[in-house]
């Protein structure tokens, strides 16, 4: 239980470097998507889904919304792969 949120909380800090980056909308997903699954790894491990499964679902509603909003709308820069 405690590796589970260790890794679930290491995942989350990692995808915070690149959250919300990006103008363009596969830019805006893929940081979407990141931060989301490390979100949701870390809910996942907390409330005893599972790291993976909230990973899984957390990813996807962070590549969803992070495809569906503008730059114009929350902007944090260029990505740090650009």
């Amino acid at each position: 239980m405690r590796r589970g949120v260790v890794t679930a909380v290491l995942v989350a800090t990692c995808g915070l470097g690149v959250a919300g980056c990006g103008y363009r909308s596969s830019d805006r997903a893929i940081s979407g998507g990141l931060l989301g699954a490390g979100g949701g790894a870390a809910v996942g491990a907390a409330t005893g889904l599972g790291a993976g499964t909230g990973a899984l679902i957390g990813g996807a509603g962070g590549a969803a919304l992070g495809g569906l909003t503008s730059g114009r709308d929350v902007n944090l820069g260029n990505p740090v792969w650009r």
